[in-house]
C-alpha cells in the first residue's frame, strides 16, 4: 500500500498524532486502514493539512473548513483549480474580518487610555452611542 503511516504524516505536517486523529474524527482528512487497522494517508493529505492550519490563522472555523473541504474530490488529488474553486468564496468573508481588525487595530490606542470601563458608551464598541438601541455589547463588531 503506497502512503504515509500517521507518525510519517505527523514528522512531514509538524503535527502530533493526536491531532492528526481528531482531524480524521471531524472530517478533515481520511486516512485509509491497512487489514490489521493501521492508518495509510494519501500523499496529498500533507496539503489538506496545510490547507486546514492555514484557514485556522485567517479564523475559519473547524466547521466552515470542514464544509469547504467537502468539494475537494475524494479519489484524487485536488488540482489548483479544485482549490481555486474552494477559496472562490472567501475574499469577501476575509475582507470582512480584516475590516473588524482594522477597527480594533486604530481605536485600541484610545480605547485602553480612555478609561471609561463601559460598553454603552464606549467610543470603539458604540461610537456617539449610536448603537445604545441595539443592545448590550460591541455592536459594530458583533455584526455579521
Amino acid at each position: 500500500m503506497d502512503g504515509l503511516t500517521i507518525g510519517e504524516v505527523a514528522e512531514r505536517s509538524g503535527l502530533a498524532t493526536s491531532a492528526l486523529r481528531f482531524y480524521e474524527k471531524v472530517g478533515l482528512i481520511h486516512a485509509d486502514r491497512t487489514p490489521r487497522g493501521q492508518r495509510w494517508f494519501r500523499r496529498d493529505v500533507l496539503r489538506r493539512i496545510a490547507f486546514v492550519r492555514i484557514a485556522q490563522r485567517v479564523g475559519m472555523s473547524l466547521e466552515e473548513i470542514v464544509t469547504a473541504l467537502e468539494g475537494l474530490p475524494a479519489d484524487r488529488a485536488p488540482t489548483a483549480q479544485d482549490w481555486k474553486r474552494l477559496t472562490a468564496g472567501w475574499q469577501e468573508q476575509l475582507d470582512q474580518r480584516i475590516a473588524v481588525l482594522e477597527a480594533l487595530r486604530s481605536g485600541l490606542t484610545s480605547c485602553i487610555g480612555c478609561g471609561c470601563l463601559s460598553l454603552r458608551t464606549c467610543q470603539l464598541a458604540n461610537p456617539h452611542d449610536v448603537a445604545a438601541s441595539l443592545g448590550s455589547g460591541p455592536q459594530y463588531l458583533m455584526q455579521d
